[in-house]
């Protein structure tokens, strides 16, 4: 979690320091949520991220003020800042925008004309449609490449607009994907699912795609249900450890 000192060096010579700065514990903290390292309903302090960073109080503050902004974390008056909880209705509300966008690409994508395929659909089929042996078995290399596969979907439809409102809706609901991902059965599960979805795609049968796609994301929906915090810390001891304490001070 603590930036190198030469990166903090480096970012304090450079014009607009603090804001280069804010990104690099902003990025940070968002990485530190999606690897169980900080669980939803944690508390924690500005100092505490401060004496993990190594960066002052301004770009750490307008870091948690940027990830407040966008749902991630809350502060609490007198007592510092808490990962969202758990509200699992918007977590459904948030799946259901994502299958919105991606049967809309989907769409798009199996009326294309021309006899071609887009770049982007290429290198998923070079991704996903590879024999049994040669597939990648590390859950969190497949839960990244299983974002890159939706996100890709949506990218080759050919709205950028709807590509970043899709990437926005990825990323707030990250962490249940991720927690997904720690169950062996899912890997060899997301391969299947994935392979079946862009041979339909790339055979412009929407239909097929479109049921498929939307089977897909509603079996990862409903694991939400089943989140408890107890598995989100067997998570967090699978995976990584949590924040270490700071080194204490000497004499």
């Amino acid at each position: 979690m603590r930036l190198g000192v030469v990166q903090v060096a480096q970012a304090r010579e450079r014009g607009g320091a603090p804001d280069k700065l804010a990104d690099q514990v902003y990025e940070r903290i968002k990485n530190d949520l999606w690897e169980f390292r900080l669980l939803p309903g944690e508390r924690f302090t500005e100092a505490d991220v401060a004496a993990r960073t190594g960066a002052s109080r301004t770009p750490v503050r307008q870091a948690l003020y940027r990830l407040q902004r966008e749902g991630f974390v809350q502060v609490r008056l007198r007592s510092g800042w808490q990962v969202r909880p758990f509200d699992f209705q918007r977590f459904e509300a948030l799946y259901d925008v994502r299958v919105v966008l991606e049967l809309a690409a989907v769409e798009r994508l199996c009326a294309r004309d021309g006899d071609g395929n887009p770049p982007g659909l290429d290198a998923l089929r070079q991704a996903w449609l590879v024999p049994p042996g040669q597939r990648l078995r590390d859950g969190l290399r497949v839960a990244r490449m299983d974002e890159d596969f939706h996100c890709g979907l949506v990218a080759a439809a050919g709205n950028p607009e709807m590509a970043q409102i899709h990437r926005d809706v990825t990323e707030k609901i990250r962490i249940v994907r991720r927690l997904d991902f720690t169950k062996p059965p899912r890997v060899d599960a997301t391969y299947d699912e994935h392979a079946a979805i862009l041979r339909a795609v790339l055979a412009r049968r929407a239909g097929e795609a479109g049921w498929m796609l939307k089977s897909h994301i509603e079996i990862s929906k409903a694991e939400v249900r089943k989140i408890t915090l107890h598995r989100l810390y067997t998570a967090r001891e699978a995976c990584v450890p949590p924040w270490p304490d700071p080194p204490a001070a000497s004499g």
